[in-house]
């Protein structure tokens, strides 16, 4: 039973044990650490210290807090992320016009912008024209279906952000596992093809500086520290084949531990092909969210060429869609119940909790912590720890934090080892754009969960199994591919 279905009056209140267990303990943990005496100092390898102010100590507390709610899903993942704007009031930790202001923030607003696109897609009919062609592509064995889904999220990052193409997927998604017609409610082909869809969007996402807002936020930081700019074609040089080889890597496993149980959609072809010609041609609104789409892309990609353009925020870009949609009649104010709220509060406490972290100076004691005990180590032990870091941080917050947090640490105490600023700019990078373990590390992630199909624990699970895959790939990477490309690995 859900903790939606959960009433006070309910015998299953009393009984769930397992709620209560995750709910308590993490309110414990927070407590004790609230209470504790204060922490130790951090100290990087230039002498500077790092106290952790009480209100760090309490937001570090907050934050494992959430993380045990959220996987355990003790309430409503939304409601969990009030809570952490109430208990950052509650205890003094911030004051609540800042707590509460971050639900609102810019990335928020484009995860909503990004809804709306996928919902417009939907009302206006692409949704099943896009979904039906890529059926008659890839046939009716439902691996290969698997993997067309995933081949097609992954390359639309590599031109627009990743959290509209989630959103654009999941209506698509909703289509192609409807003709699956499996038993009612989850079923393996919808965990693989939701779970797939979040992985495959982060994957794709840090192959080109469009697919997400971190990469040239990492970029511009790197400048200002190195005095080097980073190419646009630097990424897909030494990002590709990383990212394409966890596409594929993530179909494998996901083939593997969800494998449906059904081999084929027999008479799946005819059955779309008939499906398309009751669509009739392409509708005047469908050719009007494609157009509005195209604008809002082509804009965004123009941001990194064109001066005007750059003190424009995303968010106020993809709402511009939203805007034209409303305004042209694609939808209408009934259709914003059908928005996933809960989703959208949960990306709110993201937000609220990383900012948390970030402005209580727990971050950066965290990171200054975690990176300064990898003073004295291997080069690759100490990278593969930077990513490792990263990799945590960004499962919790959102990723353009993570990477501001570590990599101006992880840049200083570079130079005493000898490691070039360039492998760790990128290895960062490779692990912030893939949080594949809890639904707020990024939207994709959240937005497939809506699917209904996965538990957050299941998320979770896997997610660690696909982290663990991650480093390894990216361990190899350190001393094989990026090497042979010509990325220096020691500083000269």
């Amino acid at each position: 039973m859900s903790a939606e279905n959960i009433t006070l009056d309910s015998p299953a209140a009393r009984f769930d044990w397992k709620k209560w267990t995750a709910l308590l303990g993490g309110l414990a943990v927070f407590l004790v650490i609230y209470f504790s005496p204060p922490w130790g100092v951090a100290i990087d390898p230039g002498g500077k210290e790092f106290t952790l102010s009480p209100e760090g100590k309490a937001a570090i507390g907050l934050f494992l807090m959430a993380g045990i709610w959220w996987v355990f899903e003790v309430i409503p993942i939304g409601v969990t992320a009030i809570a952490i704007g109430v208990f950052q009031a509650l205890f003094a930790i911030r004051p609540a016009k800042e707590a509460f202001r971050d639900f609102m923030d810019p990335s928020v607003m484009f995860i909503f912008g990004s809804m709306i696109v996928g919902m417009a897609f939907t009302k206006s009919g692409l949704t099943k024209r896009i979904a039906y062609k890529m059926l008659a592509i890839v046939g009716e064995n439902t691996r290969t279906i698997l993997l067309g889904c995933l081949v097609v999220t992954a390359l639309l990052t590599h031109i627009m952000a990743h959290t509209a193409v989630a959103a654009t997927m999941f209506p698509i998604l909703l289509a192609v596992l409807a003709l699956y017609k499996e038993e009612q409610g989850a079923s393996r082909f919808g965990k693989s093809l939701f779970m797939g869809m979040a992985w495959a969007a982060g994957a794709g996402s840090v192959i080109t500086l469009l697919g997400a807002a971190r990469g040239p936020a990492a970029a511009a930081m790197f400048q200002e520290f190195t005095g080097r700019q980073i190419s646009f074609f630097d990424f897909p040089l030494y990002m590709g084949l990383i990212g394409w080889s966890m596409v594929f890597l993530i179909w494998i496993y996901l083939s593997i531990v969800f494998k449906p149980s059904k081999a084929t959609i027999p008479g799946l072809r005819d059955k779309v092909a008939k499906l398309s010609r009751t669509l009739g041609p392409i509708s005047r609104n469908e050719i009007f969210v494609l157009a509005c789409v195209a604008l809002v892309v082509a804009l965004m990609a123009m941001q990194q060429a064109v001066p005007a353009l750059k003190s424009i925020d995303r968010a106020a870009l993809m709402l511009t869609s939203t805007l034209l949609f409303f305004i042209f009649g694609v939808l209408k104010v009934q259709d914003l119940e059908e928005l996933p709220w809960n989703i959208i509060l949960l990306f709110s406490g993201a937000m609220s909790i990383g900012f948390c972290l970030w402005k209580t100076g727990a971050a950066e004691w965290m990171a200054v912590t975690w990176l300064g005990a990898l003073t004295d180590a291997h080069w690759w032990v100490f990278v593969m720890g930077i990513s490792a870091f990263v990799l945590v941080m960004t499962n919790f917050i959102m990723n353009v934090a993570a990477i501001a947090i570590s990599l101006p640490v992880s840049l200083v105490i570079a130079r005493y080892l000898g490691v070039a600023p360039d492998v760790i700019f990128y290895a960062s990078l490779i692990t912030a754009g893939m949080p594949f373990v809890l639904l707020i590390g990024a939207a994709p992630n959240a937005i497939a969960y809506e699917s209904k199909q996965f538990t957050p624990g299941e998320f979770f699970k896997h997610g660690m199994v696909m982290s663990a895959i991650l480093l390894v790939v990216l361990g190899l990477a350190l001393v094989t591919i990026w090497p042979l490309f010509g990325m220096s690995i020691l500083a000269k």
